[in-house]
């Protein structure tokens, strides 16, 4: 097989515990690295990629605990993460509370074989929703990173991110991403329904692998791994409902492009669209009696 066919994937749906102090991050850090190693032991794969804020548990307790659990950019994870890259010649994306000045980030970085960051992205559209507080103590992003690996272009995005089309469409017609990373922590409440369905339109619309990860628990769970088309016969793998679950996938490039060649949705596209009768500006909203 040529480089650039397919991409070994494998995808870590993780439980996270109680982290409330540094201690308690590096020693989930440090087992969640033995699980790791364990599996790649077994089997290599390009890149291992880990859900969002996979280094702390997700709560308002862990965030007010931000000033001991956020790290610089070369912190504890990087130093965690970079030492499995290295050994086992892959990528790894994983996700932390990154701090730079006096603001903090949910950051999903990328480390290549050679120990250095190969991607970084900051999460633009923080969750203020659900079971979510995030712009209570997290600043937004301001840019869409995408790298490539194996003749693969990969797009990074977080959790909430998938709500936006736009985000996922840039990495697309920008960013040329073959393969969109979703790391999410998608806690079971009013917004876990309609997740799922979104995986879907952002795979089929811009004809992507989308790689929706999700953390495991009795509350998280169930990731989905899109394919750039689904039909009766092609369908989204579903992870675990809640448990953990260390899933080998493969993104194959003929799938992109043969989903692209048969369904010319990208190539039809128009740059803009405009409404015929769109008014020159908007009026004022009539009041109601």
């Amino acid at each position: 097989m040529n480089p650039g066919d397919s991409l070994s994937l494998l995808a870590c749906q993780i439980e996270v515990p109680v982290t409330r102090s540094a201690a308690a991050r590096d020693a989930h850090l440090a087992a969640m690295r033995a699980k790791v190693e364990t599996a790649l032991s077994r089997a290599t794969a390009d890149l291992v990629v880990l859900p969002e804020l996979s280094s702390i548990e997700y709560s308002r307790l862990a965030f007010e605990a931000l000033d001991a659990l956020a790290e610089p950019a070369e912190g504890p994870s990087l130093a965690t993460w970079s030492a499995v890259a290295q050994r086992f010649g892959c990528h790894v994306a994983f996700s932390f509370p990154r701090r730079e000045g006096g603001a903090v980030f949910i950051t999903l970085a990328v480390v290549g074989p050679d120990g250095r960051l190969a991607g970084s992205y900051d999460k633009i559209y923080l969750a203020q929703f659900g079971a979510s507080m995030e712009k209570e103590f997290f600043t937004q992003g301001d840019g869409l990173s995408v790298f490539d690996i194996k003749g693969f272009r990969v797009g990074l995005s977080i959790c909430a991110d998938i709500r936006i089309p736009e985000l996922s469409r840039a990495l697309t017609l920008d960013g040329r991403a073959d393969l969109i990373l979703h790391s999410g922590a998608y806690y079971r409440d009013s917004t876990f329904h309609s997740w799922h369905s979104f995986v879907v339109a952002r795979a089929l619309e811009n004809q992507v692998f989308f790689l929706s990860l999700n953390r495991a628990g009795t509350d998280y769970g169930a990731s989905m791994f899109c394919p750039p088309w689904v039909d009766e016969i092609r369908k989204p793998y579903l992870f675990a409902d809640t448990g953990e679950e260390l899933v080998r996938l493969v993104a194959d490039r003929a799938e992109i492009t043969l989903a692209r060649e048969n369904y010319a949705f990208l190539k039809d596209r128009k740059a803009q669209h405009a409404l015929r009768d769109a008014p020159a500006s908007n009026p004022e909203p009539v009041p109601h009696e």
